[in-house]
């Protein structure tokens, strides 16, 4: 499609809607072109974000891990120092000089053995708990594993399809650039505005059977006479889109 050179002197509102007409069938090509790519690069976004969050995970489980150890290098220590005391409890055992200090002494031994009781049981507890994060970790990496080999197959089949795409996507965007040059800014602006607001993208369309192209709603026989001067741009009263008389693109009108 053959774009005019821009010239200084402002263009006709029949010209301005003639060019919105060939931006929005550039922009309805590039359209149909991602929704060829579909879904992909939003589940290629969703995967690699997946798998950052299940390494996060790992790397908190690694962190679990390293708290359970260091707290039950803690409780051996704990463990030996009772074990230091009993063993000075002991010795003072066979000095005692009545019964109240033979008592005293042995629930100091009962005492210290039940913290190590205790403590002995609550490494077995961190013991448990370091299998228990090595068991998650061994799964969260078996998951991204296979997360990893989903995403792989996702990206190829988004690649292969971009790569195919790329020269017909790139000459689309050159050629709407050049179109939006002949286009004043508020009229591209509100242009674009419409298109995002459009389910199917749609900012301009033809009058088809006395009704918008766009939402189907009858227009009123005024307004189409209107549409038809070419003097003002006209937009649909229901949908808002812009309005275009078929005749200025050669599209099929029942009269």
């Amino acid at each position: 499609m053959a774009t005019e050179k821009k010239t200084d002197a402002p263009i006709s509102v029949e010209e301005r809607l003639k060019k919105l007409y060939e931006l929005q069938t550039l922009l309805t090509q590039k359209d149909r072109i991602l929704q060829v790519r579909g879904e992909l690069p939003e589940e290629v976004k969703n995967l690699e974000d997946t798998i950052q969050g299940l390494h996060q995970r790992v790397a908190n489980y690694q962190g679990d891990i390293e708290n359970f150890r260091a707290h039950r290098v803690a409780l051996q220590g704990k463990i030996e120092q009772k074990q230091q005391l009993i063993a000075r409890y002991k010795e003072q055992l066979d000095n005692v000089r009545n019964n109240h200090e033979f008592d005293s002494l042995t629930k100091e031994v009962e005492y210290e053995t039940l913290q190590i009781t205790l403590a002995e049981k609550n490494i077995n507890e961190a013991n448990r708990s370091i299998e228990n994060r090595e068991a998650d970790i061994k799964a969260t990496e078996d998951e991204i594993a296979s997360q990893q080999q989903i995403l792989a197959e996702k990206k190829e089949a988004l690649d292969t399809i971009i790569k195919e795409t790329r020269a017909e996507e790139e000459k689309l965007v050159v050629q709407a650039k050049e179109l939006e040059a002949f286009i004043d800014e508020r009229t591209l602006k509100a242009f674009k505005r419409i298109r995002r607001n459009a389910r199917n993208g749609l900012g301009i369309v033809t009058v088809d059977r006395s009704a918008c192209g766009g939402c189907f709603n009858r227009i009123p026989p005024q307004r189409q006479i209107e549409i038809r001067m070419h003097k003002k741009v006209i937009v649909c009263e229901y949908c808002g889109r812009i309005l275009i008389d078929p005749a200025l693109v050669d599209a099929p009108e029942d009269k």
